[in-house]
């Protein structure tokens, strides 16, 4: 009796500690790709989903964050997703412009004014955000969730961009088809650039202006290659955390529903600090750049010089433009 009381308590020894070993070994990873640094906002995003998801799905499933570029550049993401190349993928909406015009909404120069109007055209499920969601998963690349990136301004070297014709000529750095129709409209020259690239292109001088969201300022260290911001707010950026259809559909029930969670509230939790993060973005950049406001006669000049970009992205777009400016319109 007690040999065999014996052999049963070493085999429960045994097993607790193979028990965890053998989970690890099997547990499901998901790498996802950055074009960002890690301490960006949008790193921090990712870290905080990965420590929930990877706690309460205890150990099975695991979550690997490659920041800055490592595997994918930023236009490269959305086909790289889509076609299983890595599980999962951040990129900017304005990647999925040339299967679906239509997303360039957020791009289209002043059409979001507020934060207010923001928040309601990105919230989940709204009827601007639900078909943008539904088109892109046609793609094969599910949207996990939504990251807030912040509003569009400008950046130049030697002077401000106060009116449209101080852009006329300029090499203008843009991420996507609708901003480069801004800037052609002003009479510039946009040149489309992965945001890993703005740095060297800055500083050797391939171009001569561009834009960007003030919290790259100090992640990117663009104050040492640009000397002027303009705070134009022209646009909203937006990125989008994407999953492929098919891993998600490999994924058991119970491993969909607590990454969803995750990604609603990472999602929610960003987009709540969006303000505070841009603010202590613009303070930094204020001790390092000439930081330049615009009243709101100067942005309706803006405004007026580019109305022609709302109906060349209706025509590039097709119905769901339309409808989506028209959403846009009613907020």
């Amino acid at each position: 009796m007690k040999r065999w009381l014996f052999s049963a308590l070493a085999l429960v020894v045994a097993i607790s500690f193979t028990a965890p070993s053998f989970a690890a070994s099997h547990a499901k990873t998901l790498r996802i790709t950055l074009q960002l640094p890690l301490k960006h906002h949008l790193g921090q995003n990712l870290v905080n989903f990965q420590k929930e998801v990877e706690a309460k799905s205890n150990g099975s499933l695991k979550i690997e964050i490659y920041p800055s570029a490592q595997l994918y550049k930023d236009k490269e993401v959305p086909q790289a997703v889509a076609s299983g190349a890595i599980e999962m993928g951040v990129a900017s909406i304005a990647r999925f412009a040339g299967t679906i015009p239509a997303v360039d909404i957020f791009y289209v120069p002043f059409m979001f004014p507020s934060n207010k109007q923001v928040r309601k055209a990105t919230a989940p499920g709204s009827p601007l955000r639900g078909p943008i969601d539904e088109a892109i998963l046609k793609t094969g690349a599910r949207p996990l969730w939504w990251q807030a990136f912040g509003s569009a301004i400008l950046l130049s070297k030697g002077g401000p961009l106060k009116t449209p014709a101080d852009m006329k000529g300029k090499k203008v750095r843009v991420f996507g088809k609708t901003l480069g129709d801004f800037v052609s409209a002003v009479g510039g020259a946009p040149t489309l650039m992965s945001g890993s690239k703005q740095f060297l292109a800055y500083q050797r001088g391939t171009v001569d202006a561009g834009m960007t969201g003030l919290t790259t300022i100090p992640s990117r260290k663009l104050y040492q290659v640009m000397d002027t911001v303009t705070l134009s707010y022209h646009a909203d950026i937006e990125f989008l955390v994407l999953i492929n259809e098919k891993v998600w559909q490999g994924l058991t029930a119970n491993q969909r529903s607590i990454i969803k969670t995750a990604g609603m509230r990472v999602e929610a939790e960003l987009r709540n600090k969006m303000g505070r993060l841009e603010q202590e973005a613009l303070d930094f950049a204020k001790t390092k750049m000439n930081v330049v406001g615009l009243t709101d006669a100067e942005r309706a000049v803006w405004k007026k010089a580019t109305t022609s970009v709302v109906d060349n992205y209706i025509k590039r777009s097709g119905d769901l433009g339309k409808y989506l400016v028209k959403i846009a319109n009613e907020l």
